[in-house]
């Protein structure tokens, strides 16, 4: 079942990005979200080290869960959120600190009650904690390489 949404999940996604978002946009965007997993993907890594969560099944449905997650959800949203909101720092902000509290909060214990993840050593406030401390970080990385490429 967890499998089924993961895939549906990333699909549907990737279709409203495909079909709504300005190409433009997409690849004004693209680096802060390929930063963004990066950094995401260095987590996930960690993980095997520090044992924050785990996902039934082992090693294998971990991996899957995690790049489902960050090539899914986490990929797609980060695109529209900076369509949406960059150039507004207080609606960004304010917006992410929504979204990661309802990510950290009610969205984790059914992602959790439904077999997509267990937290160990990583409670709820320490996944919203990292999650939106990721996005201020996302956020001065789009300005500073908007300076970059613009000089």
């Amino acid at each position: 079942m967890a499998n089924i949404f993961r895939i549906t999940n990333a699909i549907i996604l990737w279709a409203i990005v495909i079909m709504f978002l300005p190409k433009k946009l997409f690849k004004k965007y693209l680096p802060v979200t390929l930063f963004c997993s990066g950094n995401l993907l260095i987590l996930s890594l960690l993980n095997f080290i520090f044992k924050w969560w785990n996902v039934k099944g082992g090693t294998k449905y971990l991996i899957f869960d995690d790049l489902a997650f960050i090539y899914g959800p986490f990929f797609t949203i980060n695109l529209w959120v900076f369509h949406f909101t960059y150039g507004k720092f207080s609606i960004y902000a304010l917006s992410n600190l929504i979204m990661d509290l309802l990510f950290a909060f009610p969205l984790s214990a059914l992602f959790q009650k439904i077999g997509h993840y267990k937290l160990n050593k990583l409670n709820s406030i320490g996944l919203f904690i990292m999650y939106y401390a990721f996005a201020l970080i996302n956020y001065g990385f789009q300005i500073l390489f908007e300076k970059e490429v613009n000089h």
